[in-house]
């Protein structure tokens, strides 16, 4: 069993380092990245002037999820139930505050908590235009009454927390509808259920190869999943046969910007280098496509496997963030503590 703090906060920290590598080169062809950083590619954090590698919403927004099931578990535990789309929804409300956006006034009572006060939380690093526009709306997606018809890949990169979170058994149609809030397009909220029930196996302990089999299997029970099954099947497929370079590879699944392909790019770069933290993160980075998400999605897939000591110390020792990640994780694992400071802390709404 890995439900310990060493691999929740492998989780979330390896997304965020993904998100950071992937962060400078995220709207750069392949071609412009390998002649600003040499033949390899990037190849490690690049530092911001405040001598951090910055984060982008992609962690923003895994920050907020993880604070929602938080307040979502105080509410279930006070209350006796909850809808923990809806609580995770005004975290997403909160995001959208520290953005620069103006409350929402049916939602007054929401702008509370303490990451509203984490000064780091309210840089704009690129917002997704499917999360801004469907948070600004004030109405809540779902599967049955979808938002909009994208397949964005910002319903995917947030939920890794889900997988931390949730049991098993729940923890797929957890992250879709979580996902769903924003992204109506079946590949869109998919792809978010599949990485929060892969995350939920690793973090059991569960062996990657195995993991993703499970998943695929999980997937193919949910109506409209052929467009995101045939990816991820051919991520494994690519992964197993190791044939092609990455670059080839990676091409052939897509550029990342859609749900389905960005979790296929992570899985394939996952599976061929399982044990190894960095290589697997600078083949999910350098790409013509969307390398922040691509890079957090692979980051969170390997940090559950391998654990925070298995990410390079020196990346983690470099990244924005980092205590604030830690104790998120450290919370997810708590759960719940009948205290008022955990209350003050996580309120149930």
């Amino acid at each position: 069993m890995k439900r310990d703090k060493e691999h929740f906060r492998g989780c979330l920290v390896g997304g965020a380092v993904g998100d950071a590598l992937g962060w400078p080169v995220e709207f750069m062809k392949l071609g412009e990245i390998v002649r600003r950083y040499g033949e390899g590619g990037i190849r490690d954090l690049q530092p911001a002037p405040s001598g951090k590698a910055e984060i982008t919403d992609d962690t923003q927004m895994t920050v907020f999820t993880a604070e929602g099931l938080l307040r979502a578990e105080t509410r279930g535990r006070n209350k006796g139930i909850c809808h923990i789309p809806s609580v995770v929804f005004f975290a997403y409300q909160r995001w959208l505050l520290t953005q620069g956006y103006p409350r929402n006034k049916d939602y007054e009572w929401v702008y509370d908590g303490w990451l509203l006060g984490v000064k780091e939380l309210h840089a704009l690093r690129a917002p997704g235009r499917s999360c801004i526009s469907a948070l600004l709306s004030g109405r809540q997606g779902s599967m049955e009454a979808p938002i909009n018809n994208s397949k964005g890949c910002g319903g995917v990169m947030r939920v890794a927390p889900v997988g931390l979170f949730c049991r098993k058994e729940d923890s797929f149609r957890i992250g879709a509808e979580i996902a769903a809030l924003t992204h109506g397009h079946p590949s869109g909220y998919l792809s978010a259920g599949a990485l929060a029930y892969l995350v939920a196996l690793l973090i059991e302990g569960q062996e990657l190869e195995s993991a993703v089999e499970e998943t695929m299997s999980e997937l193919a029970g949910y109506e409209n999943h052929e467009e995101c099954s045939a990816v991820l099947a051919r991520a494994a497929e690519l992964a197993r046969e190791g044939s092609l370079a990455d670059t080839e590879a990676i091409a052939r699944l897509g550029e990342g910007w859609t749900g389905e392909e960005a979790l296929a790019i992570a899985v394939y770069c996952a599976l061929k280098y399982r044990d190894d933290f960095r290589k697997a993160l600078i083949a999910a980075v350098n790409h013509d496509g969307d390398s922040d998400s691509t890079g957090a999605i692979a980051g969170n897939i390997l940090g559950a496997c391998l654990g925070l000591s298995g990410i390079p110390g020196g990346w983690v020792e470099q990244l924005e963030l980092k205590e604030v990640l830690i104790e998120l994780a450290d919370d997810l694992l708590t759960r719940y503590r009948d205290d008022d400071a955990w209350l003050a802390r996580y309120p149930g709404y």
